[in-house]
């Protein structure tokens, strides 16, 4: 295998054009063409990205292959009611599922303290899902906005003392005032089908949960079943 020495690969790396020109004068058209309202759904437009990144993230760590095994072995370390397993496969394991295992076997499987485990690992699963549901719901009535703004600014043109010596003017202002109707809906689509998705996720998990509430509970009936003093005494 042809190996470089490490000074030519440098060089080459160095080599490579890095022009961030195209990306600033394409923005710059953008606000320059769509006006003020264009700032705004850039801005809503990084964010989308930002929590799409994020939330793919955490779901696919949190519903991942070996987080299922891991799942599928602590239900049934939990209906066994095998607490020195269950301590073993939550060790490491920072997933709502680990912490909700955890204060299963550590405060026991009632009522009281499921509920309370599940609702702390709510706000988890469902982060940033109101702010997803706010950006599909704002972003395309920014861009309406803007084009109203634009259409205005045209029949002002139409409306004004002047005379209107190129029509094109009014056209291509119209034509710029869409743009910003256009950008939020792509925006809103780009953040509807990801927030569908992830309200999915959650769903599945709190399932999931309630699971692994369940078998923590059968898990405490078989054990009191096992050492019930009352059944003892009445053996004897």
């Amino acid at each position: 295998m042809l190996e470089l020495p490490t000074h030519q690969i440098v060089s080459m790396i160095s080599a490579v054009p890095l022009d961030t020109s195209d990306w600033s004068s394409g923005l710059s058209s953008l606000s320059t063409r769509g006006g003020y309202v264009m700032i705004p759904l850039l801005i809503l437009s990084v964010v989308t990205i930002t929590l799409v990144v994020e939330r793919s993230i955490f779901w696919i760590t949190v519903n991942g292959k070996t987080t299922l095994r891991r799942l599928s072995r602590l239900n049934h370390a939990l209906r066994t009611g095998d607490a020195a397993m269950v301590r073993g496969l939550v060790a490491d394991d920072s997933t709502p599922y680990g912490r909700v295992a955890c204060r299963l076997v550590e405060e026991g499987a009632n009522d009281a303290v499921a509920l309370e485990a599940v609702e702390d690992q709510r706000g988890r699963l469902e982060r940033f899902m109101v702010t997803m549901s706010t950006i599909i719901t704002a972003a395309p009535l920014l861009g309406i906005l803007g084009t109203v703004l634009g259409i205005i600014q045209s029949f002002e043109l139409l409306g004004g003392r002047s005379t209107l010596t190129d029509p094109t003017a009014v056209a291509g202002g119209i034509a710029a005032a869409l743009l910003t109707t256009a950008f939020g809906l792509v925006i809103a689509l780009v953040a509807l089908f990801p927030y569908m998705s992830f309200r999915g996720q959650a769903s599945r998990a709190v399932g999931r949960l309630e699971a692994l509430v369940a078998a923590g509970q059968e898990g405490d009936r078989r054990a009191g079943r096992a050492y019930s003093p009352e059944k003892s005494q009445d053996a004897s």
